[in-house]
């Protein structure tokens, strides 16, 4: 092999390399928020919040009951985009991790009261039951979530610089991985609304975005689970979740500034029952 001829393939391959470490690089990539993702995920109850991103903002004591608000109309998305229709449970996890709420369901758990209620007065459930009437919570303040999702090709430009090279353009498959890099963002908004006076007193908005590859569904970047099947497990559930979370530290931070509520009782647990 001539010394040119070897020249020739040691440079070929050190821009093989470096077109691999470019793409590759992009995963390397931390994302934060504001500009990248996060997760949404864990529990919450009367043990606390369990599971939940170090970076959830939180308040000592609730201030507060809320009801999240469904809003169909606010979340932007494109028709490509298969996830739930709603990601107000999200929100909830957000909400009752943080403490800074006490959430009252009037979504499916209030339908199932209603319910419960109506086979109660038809005669259908035991007398003397547990779940007697006028017992329910109101929302003091009303959540109103919105979102805008898009996703970008940004392997197109990509995919024109291999094709430039020589060498990079013989390596078969290359250029069709390079297609497929897309960067998503999401935009999202959280609205408080005080039930009493119809005042909006708080608002905030967040954002994630993230790159993805495209092969297999791959993310790059670092990007956690979220709540519920759809949020967890596509790269566009993802980075939702993540912007929801920073918008709600943004919220919070407002939060801890409003005066408290009276409050309902608390919620019984096994320690208070016993000291009954």
């Amino acid at each position: 092999m001539s010394r040119i001829a070897s020249a020739s393939l040691r440079i070929g391959s050190a821009l093989c390399v470096g077109a691999l470490m470019l793409l590759s690089g992009c995963g390397e990539k931390k994302t934060e928020l504001g500009e990248g993702s996060s997760e949404v995920t864990g529990s919450a109850g009367p043990a606390g919040a369990q599971g939940a991103h170090l970076s959830l903002e939180r308040c000592e004591k609730p201030i507060a009951t809320v009801a999240l608000l469904e809003n169909p109309r606010g979340y932007v998305m494109p028709y490509t985009v298969n996830l739930p229709p709603t990601p107000v449970p999200l929100v909830k996890l957000l909400a009752q991790q943080s403490g800074c709420f006490r959430v009252v369901d009037r979504a499916g758990g209030l339908h199932g009261t209603i319910r419960e209620g109506e086979l109660r007065d038809s005669g259908v459930l035991r007398p003397n039951g547990t779940v007697e009437k006028g017992k329910g919570y109101e929302a003091q303040y009303t959540l109103t979530p919105s979102l805008t999702f898009s996703e970008s090709d940004a392997g197109r430009g990509l995919a024109g610089i291999i094709a430039m090279i020589p060498v990079l353009r013989d390596i078969a498959g290359l250029i069709g991985i390079a297609e497929q890099v897309k960067f998503k963002e999401a935009q999202t908004a959280l609205f408080l609304t005080d039930n009493e006076t119809t005042e909006q007193v708080a608002a905030a908005t967040g954002s994630a975005r993230a790159t993805d590859l495209g092969v297999g569904g791959v993310l790059l970047g670092k990007l956690g689970g979220g709540a519920g099947a759809g949020w967890s497990n596509t790269n566009e559930g993802k980075v939702i979740a993540a912007a929801f979370l920073h918008s709600h530290n943004q919220l919070v931070h407002q939060l801890r500034l409003l005066a408290e509520k009276e409050l309902p009782p608390p919620v019984a647990t096994k320690n208070r029952e016993a000291a009954r």
